[in-house]
């Protein structure tokens, strides 16, 4: 708002006015006065704890971010989600990682809502520049929205495939057995078609980019892109998750998790 300024006398007198004022001064010998006493500033009295906490609701503030999540990754979850499971492995080259659900609360802050669960990701850890065959989890922020499994449903709210296809046999890389690990799958939507079953093959960046990253159940060692949960921990993942809360999974070691 512009200031305004009350305008007084005018600055200059006539030069009869001026003498006038001058004769009248030397004249009158007016009685010496004393100077005024000198003015001790009063100290500003202190604020009530009321009026500190308004005050300190009235400074900016910046939106409440996902914990161990820095403001570029925070940036890449759209603005509609409110469920967020984060993944978070320890190093780049790390194979086991540690996950928990967070849940936006109304007013905007992010609160645990799950875990933490230990999980394994890939053999060789992470990457920003997933391949087939790389042996590594791609790191970034995708969208969660479809599962399926072997067994049936165990009250997802997730669509939910189940389908004798997600059998498998075999062993990992530490010679434990893979039977069972996708009796349970969430698909993470890096390379594929949302809103398919997490079987459907089609891989819109190309086959050579990998697909198919899954979180399953842990088959006790790492896995060739995936993350991988114990069996129960799923089983409460897949109860907890919302399609109507955009749910998300930000995954990647912490140091590129906090940028």
């Amino acid at each position: 708002m512009p200031a305004f300024v009350r305008k007084g006398a005018p600055a200059l007198l006539g030069a009869g006015t001026l003498c006038a004022a001058l004769l009248l001064t030397a004249c009158a010998h007016p009685a010496p006065t004393a100077p005024p006493p000198s003015a001790t500033p009063e100290a500003p009295a202190p604020k009530s704890p009321a009026a500190e906490a308004e005050a300190t609701d009235a400074r900016p503030r910046s939106a409440p971010r996902i914990p161990g999540i820095g403001p570029l990754t925070q940036a890449r979850v759209p603005d509609g989600t409110t469920q967020a499971l984060v993944v978070t492995g320890a190093t780049a080259d790390s194979n086991t990682a540690t996950v928990v659900l967070h849940q936006r609360a109304p007013g905007g802050r992010w609160y645990e809502a799950g875990g933490p669960w230990p999980a394994h990701n890939a053999l060789k850890g992470w990457t920003s520049d997933h391949w087939a065959g790389d042996l590594r989890t791609p790191i970034g922020v995708y969208r969660i929205g479809d599962a399926g499994g072997r067994l049936p449903d165990p009250g997802a709210r997730l669509p939910y495939d189940e389908d004798p296809e997600f059998a498998i046999s075999g062993t990992g890389f530490r010679g434990e057995s893979l039977e069972g690990s996708f009796d349970h799958v969430i698909a993470i939507d890096y390379n594929r078609v949302p809103g398919r079953t997490p079987l459907d093959k089609e891989r819109p960046l190309g086959t050579e980019r990998g697909g198919g990253v899954w979180i399953h159940v842990d088959h006790g060692g790492p896995t060739q892109a995936c993350v991988a949960l114990h069996r129960d921990d799923l089983r409460a993942l897949l109860l907890a998750l919302d399609p109507a809360a955009e749910p998300v999974v930000v995954m990647g070691p912490a140091p590129e998790l906090a940028r």
